[in-house]
């Protein structure tokens, strides 16, 4: 009999750490100033051990494709796991839109170029369209694609984080970082990044995708939690800290702002700020490239069961990868790039990169609720890590992230001020065109399914 396959805690860490930890995300959230070190520290014990925990005990309990959306659907019936599944996918096209721009302002800012907007619209669809192809074939998913990223980047926060260090001990820093000034400031744009943060705990349900290859997953699971958890806010606040030694809050740019920190760093470009550049722009493509199969698949199996256009269930045959899907991702990213110079926004990066936040942070909403219906309908169903506490604490681990994200998307897509309206309202616009769209697809996988319950009871 062949021995079982062991997946050791340092294996879930690592990988916690890989598909979690979102180098692009870093300037954004340092965005908030000294106050975020308050906020990560908060939200890591409010949002981030709830949502892992309820990952662990959904994703090892309900270990179908469907991941998020199956937990909904099951809890709540078809049209609310397809609105799940709409907003879980959406959010990948978009995001992969983001750092195209985001991969040709690294690349200009690092080789110090001057290109003119067509060429630059004309490398951005070469980077989508890459990543497309990659995406539609099983490498995909490969080994060295995670581990070389996970390389570059745990070395870009550690130097950034170092270099940091460094300036403040010799020239001190660029934000003040006293008692008072870590305290929030619940300040209308503080309050915009704080979904950033958020977004950038999301992802762990993938982890527990690894628990039938775990020796213990009732004791390594939630050890991931608190370990991963623990490793990626460290990662983020050391590179934020660097930042925050090199540049002043207010004038931290979301798009170049880790690039520019390293410049003011080493005091200027050099060989060393290219292989960084070069690091990052790998990054971008790797977070795409990994994160793929799971969105993918997710509306693969949503449009098998006809709660989404059945354009998504288009598969290759050879390899079973879900081609629909992918193809898809590359033609709204490329609709999104070549629409860019034309939405009135200067800053495109963060205009793409808040809407992927909000329709990601969207399709999360309904999976708190989730949990504690499945465990009211589906009490005895065998759960190998399952959430300790009793129905009082539940209702508080499931409510106060839910909370927390209601709250953190009204103040990232509402303009709540004169001031904000440019910034805002192209968000708000895209969310609320998301939704309409969203709706329509649903529908009309509805009356496919509809279709096809009529004919078979025809038959």
């Amino acid at each position: 009999m062949k021995e079982k396959k062991k997946f050791r805690l340092f294996d879930a860490v690592l990988m916690a750490v890989v598909v979690i930890l979102v180098v692009e995300s870093a300037a954004p959230a340092a965005a908030v100033g000294s106050s975020q070190f308050f906020w990560w520290g908060i939200l890591l014990v409010l949002f981030f051990l709830p949502y892992g925990l309820i990952s662990a005990e959904l994703g090892t309990t309900y270990t179908g494709d469907g991941g998020i959306y199956d937990w909904v659907k099951m809890a709540f019936g078809r049209r609310w796991g397809a609105r799940v599944a709409w907003f879980y996918w959406i959010n990948f096209p978009i995001w992969m839109a983001s750092l195209a721009v985001l991969f040709t302002e690294v690349m200009v800012q690092i080789f110090n170029l001057t290109v003119s907007t067509p060429v630059l619209v004309g490398i951005q669809l070469l980077f989508i369209w890459i990543v497309t192809i990659i995406s539609c074939y099983p490498v995909s998913d490969s080994k060295w694609i995670l581990n070389l990223a996970a390389f570059a980047k745990v070395a870009i926060m550690v130097c950034l984080g170092v270099l940091g260090i460094y300036h403040a001990v010799t020239k001190g820093m660029a934000n003040d970082f006293s008692g008072r000034a870590l305290l929030p400031t619940f300040d209308l744009k503080s309050l915009s990044f704080i979904s950033v943060i958020l977004f950038n705990f999301l992802g762990f349900e993938v982890v527990t995708t690894l628990a039938d290859d775990m020796e213990n997953p009732k004791k390594q699971i939630p050890q991931a939690i608190i370990y991963g958890g623990i490793l990626i806010a460290f990662f983020y606040l050391f590179a934020a800290f660097g930042m925050g030694a090199a540049v002043p809050a207010d004038q931290l740019s979301t798009s170049g702002g880790l690039i520019d920190s390293f410049i003011l760093l080493v005091g200027g470009l050099n060989p060393f700020i290219v292989i960084i550049g070069l690091l990052f722009m790998y990054t971008l493509a790797a977070n795409l490239i990994s994160w793929a199969l799971g969105v993918n698949y997710v509306a693969f199996y949503a449009a098998k069961n006809h709660d989404l256009p059945q354009v998504f269930a288009k598969e290759n045959p050879k390899n079973e990868m879900p081609v629909g899907a992918s193809m898809v991702n590359g033609i709204v990213a490329s609709i999104l790039v070549v629409a860019a110079p034309f939405i009135p926004n200067e800053n495109i990066f963060w205009a793409f990169f808040a809407l992927n936040v909000v329709a990601l942070l969207v399709s999360y909403i309904m999976m708190f609720p989730a949990f504690l219906k499945l465990r009211k309908i589906d009490p005895d169903r065998e759960r190998p890590f399952k959430v300790p506490g009793g129905p009082g604490l539940l209702k508080v681990i499931a409510y106060v992230p839910l909370v927390l994200l209601v709250v953190t998307l009204f103040f990232s897509v509402v303009p709540l001020s004169s001031e904000e309206m440019g910034e805002k309202v192209p968000i708000l616009i895209g969310t609320i065109a998301a939704t309409i769209i969203g709706e329509i697809c649903i529908r009309l996988g509805d009356k496919k399914y509809k279709e096809k319950q009529q004919n078979e009871k025809i038959e």
